[in-house]
């Protein structure tokens, strides 16, 4: 089992830029590919960005290509999410997910944490 837990978000102005986070609770943390989504009320659950176990691999949706930016720290447990130039569109509740290595699905999420962006 891992638990993950998001924390950054909140208000922002078009704009502007946030940094979201999520801590993983295990110390195999670095055995899981790590991913963001988000979910706009009344729309699915969408990919935002993943990045590889050892964070040499990054993906983006094209949505966010150039605006955002994955990162993790396996030392500290926690992946990241640098949100620049944020859009109205952007507003969602953001999840974090790990995924096994070697396999396709993500297995774990964490409650999401809700971002807001004022235009």
């Amino acid at each position: 089992q891992v638990q993950l837990v998001e924390s950054g978000g909140g208000l922002v102005q078009a704009g502007g830029s946030l940094r979201l986070s999520c801590a993983a609770s295990r110390r195999t943390f670095s055995s899981y590919a790590m991913g963001w989504f988000r979910q706009a009320p009344g729309k699915e659950r969408d990919f935002v960005a993943t990045i590889s176990w050892n964070g040499d691999s990054t993906s983006y949706a094209d949505s966010v290509k150039g605006r955002f930016t994955i990162s993790r720290d396996n030392a500290k447990n926690t992946v990241y999410l640098q949100m620049n130039s944020l859009k109205p569109e952007d507003t969602a509740v953001y999840y974090c997910a790990a995924r096994p290595i070697h396999t396709m699905r993500y297995d774990y999420w964490g409650q999401g944490t809700q971002v807001t962006v004022s235009s």
